[in-house]
């Protein structure tokens, strides 16, 4: 009988405490004294404020955003690969084998020349045709369009020669975890003792 009335008193006082617990709020903030002017308070005694220039607020806010957008723009050329672990090249071991690579940087080599001779062949057909008359122009159009088609084979074939070297990469260097533990098992070895 005592349990059964300690009970139901307990849960008539956490019925009445509820209510004030639901009501409780935070201190306001003490309201600030309006500090007037500046040279009235230190005339008083008080501390002055410091000084900002605002030049300098302005020059070391544009120096921030031009870091910013710099920051940007280079995580954007980056795309998603943007370092960790690997490191900002990537690729991590597999990566270092393919770059150091002869043959690979053979490729690379080769591909950067004719890049480089292509651009030099564009940019004398732009500088022909700025001087060129209206019959001649039509002409040096198809030759860029020619050169542009040739361009695009060469990096087709250059990239189905990239892809041939790493396959051949990966197949020089593949796991052969499998075969080992097939091998072993097919000598007959149960793992029994003796």
């Amino acid at each position: 009988m005592k349990i059964k009335t300690l009970l139901i008193v307990s849960a008539i006082g956490i019925a009445l405490a509820t209510p004030e617990s639901l009501q409780a709020q935070a201190n306001p903030k003490p309201v600030k004294p309006d500090v007037g002017d500046v040279k009235d308070d230190a005339k008083e005694g008080g501390k002055e404020r410091p000084k900002f220039d605002v030049a300098k607020i302005k020059e070391r806010l544009k120096a921030a955003f031009d870091k910013r957008k710099k920051k940007r723009g280079d995580a954007k050329k980056k795309g998603l690969n943007v370092g960790g672990k690997k490191g900002p090249k990537g690729g991590g071991a597999f990566g270092k084998l393919v770059r150091d690579d002869e043959k690979v940087k053979e490729l690379r080599e080769s591909f950067k020349a004719a890049a480089k001779e292509q651009h030099e062949n564009v940019k004398g057909l732009h500088k022909q045709l700025k001087d060129a008359s209206d019959e001649d122009k039509d002409g040096l159009r198809e030759q860029l369009k020619g050169l542009r088609t040739e361009w695009v084979e060469n990096m087709k074939s250059n990239r189905e020669e990239w892809r041939a070297r790493i396959k051949e990469i990966r197949e020089e260097f593949k796991n052969k975890r499998d075969e080992v533990i097939d091998a072993n098992d097919d000598d007959g070895d149960d793992g029994g003792g003796e």
